[in-house]
């Protein structure tokens, strides 16, 4: 009997032993899921379009930071989920200015060349809707600090699209997407799942 007892006693301090161990285990995990953030790769590099369905003019370009990635955001005056704004982005070897042909330097390890179907001047009465300048960076636009953007070059508005160069850390996964009245482009950070 008192073996018996023996053995009960061992397998209790070792069943307990074990208990506290998962515990400890257990607690590390939620902490270490916190610290990790877990990101979409699965965009691709490749270019990225979408037809129009009219060409309303381009109101502003504005910029964000993400846990994942940048962003950059074409918000077209006037343009609802019905409308469809087209677009054409794709990574280049150099950007070069529609209509003219010219060479447009853009700082960075690669170039994302962005045509959204909003031109910046409004359809009708040919007035002023954005007022980018061929071959500057965009106005009021400021990428310091961002983890993938370096730099941003108007292009030009011409045959009813916008073109940006837009300059990134290294040619990295991009998705484009519209919501209301915008065109969306986000450049990850990395090809790596987890951050």
């Amino acid at each position: 009997m008192r073996r018996w007892g023996t053995a009960l006693a061992a397998m209790a301090l070792a069943g307990g032993a074990l208990a506290a161990t998962a515990g400890t285990a257990g607690a590390v995990t939620p902490t270490a899921a916190k610290a990790a953030t877990t990101c979409e790769t699965g965009w691709g590099s490749g270019e990225k379009t979408a037809q129009p369905a009219g060409h309303a003019p381009l109101g502003n370009i504005r910029t964000g930071r993400h846990a994942c990635y940048d962003r950059i955001v074409f918000d077209v005056k006037g343009a609802t989920a019905a409308d469809r704004v087209g677009y054409r982005v794709g990574y280049v070897n150099t950007l070069y200015q529609d209509g003219s042909g010219e060479e447009i330097p853009v700082r960075g390890g690669a170039i994302l060349d962005i045509h959204v179907s909003a031109p910046s001047y409004d359809p009708g009465s040919g007035a002023e809707s954005y007022p980018g300048r061929a071959r500057k960076p965009l106005p009021g636009v400021d990428i310091s600090g961002y983890q993938t953007f370096r730099d941003t070059r108007f292009g030009a508005s011409f045959e009813g699209e916008t073109q940006v160069g837009l300059g990134v850390r290294a040619r990295l996964p991009f998705r484009v997407f519209q919501t209301d009245g915008h065109v969306v482009v986000d450049v990850a950070h990395s090809w790596n799942a987890v951050r």
